[in-house]
């Protein structure tokens, strides 16, 4: 029996990956073929004479290191979550924290921490340089962020404090994984990976001055077409994640930032190019922010790993990008009634804002994305946070981990999201990690800016039943509309509330009372949904890599006979 067990499972897990795998790109599909029979290749070694510096200085000081990186005492650092000893030898191939967290220690981002002294952030890097000839750390995707996080400490006044031969490794080294980078270049996967990869090559060869710079240089035309394919025309990313939008913009300013520093090394059209979309990028950032300034939490997003919305504009208007910090300031110190957070819409990548008095809702109303790569989307078609007077009330899940497990389950499953789930079939196929099979069909089918809006989701499974919400939005009062077309058996709502809000259910309505600082206290009334049972429960919320804080959710569960056939009304009521 234990013989058969792994290949049965196989079988009956077959139709699954054949609907995973449909989607993949011909180019992308042969890379993996090839990756799983050859793996990555070895690190590539640069001879001959060391690089140097084209670059002195950036134009502007970059941005500081992510939140969730810190230095907890003389030996510990913290990221993700998790913490490691610092005490030089460095164990490089620690996976104490997973996969993810093995990524992060080795992009170095801690080392820009103020905290480290000069000679102390370059021991760490040279003992790098001498203990890591192979391993994680040489995947594309470390040493892409990795490249821009050296080049930042190289560009910083008084970060390093080194003899001159060990600058020459440290500059040999950078060479080495520039070429290692640009020759295994991450096609099997995509998406904010490769795009990684070809901003630090083009980054490497803008900052370095040696033999291979000019090639590394011009991958900047293939750098620029995977920009135009990857930006939608709204200015989102295809992934579709707020965080990795975020990540992304901020290392596109990096590139930007060498341009300004050095515009004769700059190959033709690069400068221009990386304006427009940076442009575009900023201003679909702008709907994905709440009124507290940080970003919604849709698909594979938490706080604390991306630069802040605000951050990231000033960084742009100092790099003299005409669309400066102004509307994301403004959104940051909204108290819910400034009209600069007004109602916006992303059509290409599936996102609205709406904002009226003292709400502002952010709506998921696209499917997972990219079709070739939709490893980081979620179960969230048709879901919504909710802000009230500044602060969120309904919040989406977040996201604790990527180890596959019941964290990551969780996160992504549609009963972990502000929507309605049929038959406990999830709306998308997610499985492992980061695989999707089946997927939805979602559509925004109406959109007024003044406030509301229609979209509808018919769920992966045969069968099942169509799902069309209206979201509609008045000075003092959110609505949300649904209605069900087609048989199911048992139907799920949920609202997850923010942490900060208590929350007393009394026979269909809910009264959700948050308190400030001062003592003074915000009050929304919920009129649930007539035709579901409702239950309050406490469940997880994810709002940074690995933390779980418990959290007030309302649960409704209603037959397909009691939604038929008529629309549910939920209404959210600002009463103080």
């Amino acid at each position: 029996m234990s013989r058969l067990g792994a290949p049965l499972s196989l079988i009956s897990r077959l139709p699954t990956v054949m609907r995973t795998i449909a989607h993949l790109r011909p180019r992308q599909a042969l890379a993996q073929l090839r990756h799983a029979l050859f793996g990555l290749p070895s690190p590539k070694v640069a001879f001959g004479s060391s690089p140097i510096l084209a670059i002195e200085r950036p134009h502007t000081p970059f941005l500081a290191p992510p939140a969730h990186v810190k230095r907890l005492d003389e030996e510990r650092i913290e990221m993700i979550g998790t913490a490691i000893e610092i005490d030089l030898p460095i164990d490089w191939e620690s996976d104490a924290g997973g996969p993810l967290f093995a990524y992060h220690l080795h992009q170095h981002e801690a080392l820009r921490l103020p905290e480290f002294s000069p000679r102390a952030r370059a021991a760490i890097l040279c003992d790098w340089i001498q203990n890591h000839p192979t391993g994680v750390g040489w995947n594309p995707h470390p040493i892409s962020l990795r490249l821009l996080c050296w080049g930042k400490i190289l560009l910083t006044p008084g970060f390093l404090e080194l003899e001159s031969e060990a600058r020459d490794d440290l500059l040999r080294s950078m060479a080495s994984q520039a070429q290692t980078l640009a020759s295994g270049l991450e096609i099997r996967l995509q998406a904010n990976h490769l795009l990684s990869n070809q901003i630090a090559v083009v980054f490497a060869g803008l900052l370095l001055d040696g033999s291979a710079s000019p090639a590394w240089r011009n991958l900047a035309s293939d750098l620029l077409a995977e920009l135009d394919s990857q930006i939608r025309p709204d200015g989102g990313h295809e992934e579709r994640s707020p965080m990795y939008h975020s990540l992304l913009l901020e290392n596109l300013l990096d590139l930007l930032n060498l341009c300004r520093s050095d515009p004769a090394r700059v190959p033709m059209g690069l400068e221009a190019g990386l304006c427009e979309t940076l442009e575009r990028m900023l201003s679909a950032l702008e709907p994905l922010t709440h009124p507290d300034g940080e970003i919604a939490l849709f698909a594979d997003s938490a706080f604390g790993i991306a630069a802040k919305p605000k951050a990231l504009a000033d960084y742009a208007a100092r790099l003299g990008l005409s669309r400066s910090a102004g509307a994301l300031t403004s959104a940051a110190n909204s108290t819910g009634t400034d009209a600069s957070t007004g109602s916006r819409l992303l059509p290409q990548t599936g996102y609205l804002r709406l904002h009226n008095g003292s709400f502002d809702l952010i709506a998921s109303v696209g499917g997972p994305s990219p079709r070739h790569q939709p490893g980081h989307a979620h179960c969230d078609a048709l879901s919504f946070e909710l802000s009230v007077a500044g602060h969120r009330l309904v919040t989406d899940t977040g996201l604790f981990e990527y180890r596959p497990g019941r964290r990551r389950d969780l996160a992504r499953c549609t009963d972990s999201h502000a929507t309605i789930g049929f038959d406990g079939t999830e709306q998308a196929e997610v499985w492992s990690a980061h695989r999707v099979g089946g997927r939805p069909s979602v559509e925004l089918t109406a959109w007024n800016e003044s406030g509301s809006a229609e979209a509808t989701c018919c769920g992966w499974s045969r069968g099942a039943p169509l799902h069309r919400r209206f979201f509609s939005l008045e000075p003092s009062l959110a609505t949300i509309v649904d209605v069900v077309e087609g048989s199911f058996g048992h139907a799920r709502s949920i609202l997850p509330i923010d942490p900060t809000w208590r929350v007393v259910l009394d026979s269909g309505h809910a009264r959700a009372t948050r308190e400030s600082a001062s003592g003074e206290a915000s009050i929304v009334e919920i009129e649930l949904a007539e035709c579901f049972e409702w239950l309050l429960e406490r469940r997880f919320y994810y709002p940074t890599f690995g933390s779980e804080v418990e959290r007030f959710v309302l649960v409704g569960t209603a037959t397909g006979p009691s939604l038929a056939p008529g629309p549910t009304t939920t209404r959210f009521r600002h009463v103080g």
